[in-house]
């Protein structure tokens, strides 16, 4: 039960298990965080430097240098291409299944507009994309976000489930790779 100015406070006989990593895990997490930090838009970099933070308070003193003076850390080439729209917008209709329109300009110059059901961001060779279905493809398709001219959440929810399409879209791509 929570009480004001008391927080929360564990019924008798529950424990909160201690949150221990290995010296190994948490150089891993450092690492995860350091390449979002690198090549993730603004506010999501801004998190994962706040999840360092919080880690390295939330650990025994002793581990502390296992993040603070990691031994691997990403090596960035390019600083990564702003986006022109609110990416907290793209990932919350990604976790949420909205809709998307959106107008992309491709290798040539050309704007499309497009209307589609986002995935997933993937990260690859220095830039981010946007996995989806498109509407006017009917087919998987991949958006680089610094590409994207303009985002607008759609008020309607795309069907189906989302990790069902992103199997679907893992399939496909399979059978692309494939001699």
């Amino acid at each position: 039960m929570g009480e004001a100015g008391t927080g929360y406070v564990l019924q008798d006989g529950y424990d909160m298990p201690l949150l221990m990593l290995t010296a190994d895990e948490l150089e891993a997490a450092a690492l995860g965080a350091a390449l979002v930090a690198a090549q993730a838009d603004p506010s999501l970099a801004t998190a994962a430097r706040d999840l360092v933070a919080k880690l390295s308070e939330a650990i025994p003193d002793d581990l502390r240098p296992v993040i603070l003076d990691a031994s691997s850390r990403p090596i960035a080439t390019d600083a990564p291409k702003p986006d022109a729209f609110d990416s907290h917008s793209l990932r919350h209709a990604i976790r949420n299944r909205y809709r998307l329109q959106l107008f992309y300009r491709d290798q040539t110059g050309s704007v499309s507009a497009r209307t589609i059901w986002p995935l997933l961001i993937a990260y690859l060779g220095g830039a981010r994309y946007i996995v989806a279905w498109c509407e006017t493809r009917q087919d998987y398709r991949h958006f680089r976000t610094d590409r994207v001219t303009d985002l607008q959440v759609l008020p309607d929810t795309y069907p189906g489930r989302r990790a069902a399409l992103i199997k679907g879209w893992e399939d496909a791509t399979a059978k692309h790779r494939r001699p």
